[in-house]
């Protein structure tokens, strides 16, 4: 069976992966000339000459990211080779949040979570009860609550410094909007996953996994290199210009015609590209997907890199307050062994809007009131369609597109958010239907 994935992000690459697995013979073709989509390898050049291996943004994992941490291993990839492992933090500058102690450290989950928040420095008894409250009031409704409800409403009577110092920056990281805005249900399932999953890979589920490389080296170039070894083509500036029912072939099901005029014909496809592109592509053989894909909402975030010679973060990641930024990276921390990431920052704007040269301003002002550091700008980057607008009640485009043609990526329906974990879970799932429909 022949199979072709049209996009070369982590949604694309995990399906190529799954579908060699299953037998197929696949084909990737990615637009650009690197792989990884929105998570993929930047090169930059700090002041003083040396290389700086960074991204086009700022990501992290968690230790629920089942699917994500599983690939990686089947694909040579160790993640305790690649990620540090820092239980669940969230703190800030100033000392004070939530983070779970070193004695709980290896506690399982949920006792690790209820460690953290029995010792929450700032937080006072009511802080911490009423956040108890609410997680076992969670729980006793199996984490769901109505399609159109909004974090903020699922999360009354939490405490205000709980909101503050908790949800809203879990809220904000993981569903890239405040929780007045953002969708209840998926929240819950993501609390749900890391307070009560299980380990993966000897990891907590709750647990911040921070990259000690740059995101290409973290899974995509170690997924292009196993497919090319196991026979498979991966071909990079390669744009995809049509699809189309293939009637000449018997047994082919869809025509694809390159930028190049180059044609090939495939039983199977998998479009794995963002969900503008896909809806333009898709629309002449599917209009009601397209125009379902074509109406989803994305938000931005915005990822300001800096350096100071000295700069150094009492964390490899803090919570930030008061600015644009929510969060800071010591990326000379996590990869110690690269000269050219010490001293470099990064800077998280999650939600962003506004001109890049005034979020880069004030970011650097913000790091310098609550870090202590005046850093010299290296590049500001931001992915103006970095997830979704997971808001309540969305209709996300379904992953079934026609008959042998399927759709993978963060925003296809899915039980995540636009999270690395949703994009290879979506994946995964569009691989295995195109064989399942195959068989049948």
């Amino acid at each position: 069976m022949r199979v072709a994935v049209v996009g070369g992000g982590w949604a694309g690459l995990a399906a190529a992966v799954a579908a060699a697995e299953g037998g197929a013979l696949v084909s990737l073709f990615e637009a650009a000339h690197a792989l990884g989509g929105r998570a993929r390898r930047l090169l930059l050049q700090r002041p003083d000459g040396l290389a700086c291996p960074l991204d086009n943004g700022q990501h992290i994992l968690i230790g629920a990211y089942r699917d994500t941490l599983t690939l990686m291993q089947r694909l040579g990839v160790a993640p305790l080779d690649v990620l540090q492992v820092q239980p669940l933090s969230l703190r800030f500058a100033d000392g004070r949040g939530l983070q779970v102690p070193p004695w709980a450290a290896r506690w399982p989950a949920p006792l690790d979570g209820l460690a953290a928040m029995a010792t929450a420095r700032g937080w006072g008894w009511g802080d911490r009860l009423g956040l108890l409250r609410a997680a076992l009031r969670w729980r006793a409704v199996g984490f769901a609550c109505a399609d159109d409800a909004t974090v903020a409403e699922v999360c009354r009577g939490v405490p205000p410094r709980a909101m503050e110092e908790l949800i809203e920056p879990l809220c904000i990281s993981a569903l890239n909007l405040p929780a007045a805005q953002a969708s209840g249900a998926v929240f819950l399932r993501v609390l749900r996953d890391a307070l009560f999953g299980q380990p993966t890979a000897g990891m907590a589920p709750a647990a911040l996994l921070l990259p000690r490389t740059d995101l290409s080296a973290l899974l995509p170039d170690a997924a292009a290199q196993w497919l090319q070894a196991q026979g498979h083509s991966v071909h990079t500036g390669a744009r995809v210009e049509a699809v189309q029912r293939d009637g000449i072939h018997e047994g082919a099901g869809w025509r694809l015609t390159l930028a190049d005029g180059t044609q090939a014909v495939f039983e199977s496809v998998v479009w794995a590209t963002g969900a503008p592109a896909a809806a333009r592509a898709l629309a002449p053989v599917a209009p009601d997907w397209a125009r379902t894909a074509a109406a989803i909402e994305h938000t931005a975030i915005t990822t300001v890199y800096a350096w100071a010679p000295a700069a150094r973060l009492a964390a490899p990641m803090l919570a930030l307050r008061d600015g644009p930024a929510q969060f800071a990276f010591d990326r000379g921390a996590l990869s110690p062994r690269e000269p050219g990431l010490q001293g470099v920052l990064a800077l998280v704007i999650s939600h962003s809007s506004g001109e890049r040269e005034d979020l880069q301003a004030a970011a650097l002002a913000q790091a310098q009131a609550q870090l202590g550091v005046q850093l010299l700008p290296l590049q500001t980057v931001t992915e103006k369609r970095a997830t979704f607008a997971c808001r309540p009640g969305l209709q996300r485009a379904p992953a079934a597109v026609a008959p042998g043609l399927w759709a993978a990526g963060d925003h296809v329906d899915g039980p995540y958010p636009a999270t690395l974990e949703g994009a290879v879970r979506s994946g995964l799932q569009a691989a295995r239907r195109a064989l399942d429909e195959a068989i049948r």
